[in-house]
C-alpha cells in the first residue's frame, strides 16, 4: 500500500475536523479555524508536490470554513489563492474562485481590491477562454470600481482595454464612447495628455469601420475644438488622409497612407487588424460607373 503524501494526510485531518462535532469545552468557531487552517496547510503542501487542482480545492474548502467564521476578509483571500492555484491550467476554476473572491471583498467594501481581482477575471476570459465579450464587460466593471475609489490611471487603462474589445467585436459605437470617455479623463493631466491622440486616432478608425465618414469628420473637428494641437498631429493628419481616400473609393491611396504612417509610428496589432477591414469595405462597394 503506498505511503500517504504530507498533503493527503492534511487533507484528511482538515476533512475529520470539519465533519466533527466538536467538543464539550471547543466552540464551534474554533472547529472551523482549525479546518481552515488545516486546509491551508493541505493546499500549501499540494502546492509543493505540483498538484494545483488539489491544491485549489483545498484552499476553496478553507474558504468555507473561514466564510462559516464570518471572517469575511479571510475567505476573501482564501478564494484568491484558490484561484491563483488554479490559474495552472483549469481557468473556469479560477473564474469561479476569483468571482466568490469579488463577492466577499464588494460586502466588506474593499473596491480597490475588488477591482484587482475583477480584472485578473478579464484577463483569464481573454488569454484561456479567447472569451472577449465576457473579458470585456469584466474590464467595464473593474474600471467602474477603480474609478470610484479615484484610481483614474488604471480606471482609464481597464476602460481602453474594454474600448479595444468592443472594436474588436464590431461594437463600434460602444468603443467610440469608451476611446471619448478615456480620452476626456486624461486631458486634464499633463502625465496623460500626450496618450489622448491615439485614443481619438482610435475612435476615429472604428467610425470609418462603421462606414461613417461623416461622422468620423465631426469628431474630428469636437476634438480639434477640446485639443487645438490635435489638427497638426500626425494622428489627425493620417485619419484625413484615410476619410479622403474612402470617399473616393481609391484602395491605392488608402495603402499608401497606411504604410507611409506605418513607416513613421509602427501600427500594433488592433489597428492593423482594423485598417484591413476598413480596406476591405472599399473592396467592397459597387463602382458607380
Amino acid at each position: 500500500m503506498p505511503k500517504k503524501s504530507a498533503a493527503q494526510s492534511l487533507l484528511e485531518k482538515a476533512d475529520k475536523k470539519a465533519a466533527s462535532s466538536g467538543g464539550w469545552f471547543s466552540s464551534n468557531n474554533s472547529k472551523w479555524e482549525e479546518a481552515g487552517d488545516l486546509y491551508q496547510q493541505a493546499a500549501n503542501a499540494f502546492k509543493i508536490d505540483k498538484l494545483f487542482k488539489e491544491a485549489g480545492d483545498a484552499h476553496a474548502r478553507e474558504a468555507e470554513c473561514r466564510e462559516n467564521c464570518k471572517e469575511i476578509n479571510d475567505a476573501a483571500n482564501a478564494w484568491w489563492n484558490a484561484a491563483k492555484a488554479y490559474k495552472r491550467g483549469y481557468p473556469d476554476l479560477a473564474i469561479a474562485a476569483l468571482s466568490h473572491t469579488v463577492t466577499f471583498l464588494t460586502q466588506a467594501g474593499r473596491f480597490r481590491q475588488a477591482a484587482d481581482r475583477e480584472k485578473e477575471i478579464a484577463q483569464v476570459y481573454i488569454q484561456e477562454k479567447q472569451d472577449l465579450n465576457k473579458g470585456c464587460k469584466s474590464y467595464e466593471r473593474a474600471g467602474e470600481w477603480y474609478a470610484q475609489e479615484d484610481a483614474t490611471a488604471t480606471a482609464n487603462a481597464c476602460f481602453k482595454d474594454a474600448a479595444d474589445l468592443h472594436a474588436e467585436l464590431e461594437n463600434y459605437a460602444a468603443a467610440i464612447a469608451r476611446y471619448d470617455q478615456v480620452a476626456n479623463a486624461s486631458l486634464g493631466s499633463n502625465l496623460t495628455k500626450y496618450s489622448v491622440k491615439d485614443y481619438w486616432l482610435r475612435a476615429g478608425l472604428c467610425a470609418l469601420a462603421m462606414g461613417d465618414a461623416v461622422g468620423c469628420r465631426r469628431n474630428i473637428t469636437r476634438y480639434s475644438s477640446q485639443d487645438t494641437t490635435f489638427s497638426s498631429t500626425r494622428e489627425c493628419k493620417f485619419l484625413d488622409f484615410l476619410i479622403e481616400a474612402l470617399e473616393a473609393g481609391d484602395q491605392a491611396a488608402f495603402t499608401e497612407a497606411v504604410v507611409e504612417y506605418d513607416q513613421i509610428m509602427k501600427l500594433d496589432n488592433w489597428k492593423t487588424s482594423i485598417l484591413l477591414k476598413i480596406k476591405k469595405s472599399i473592396a467592397e462597394e459597387p463602382s458607380m460607373l
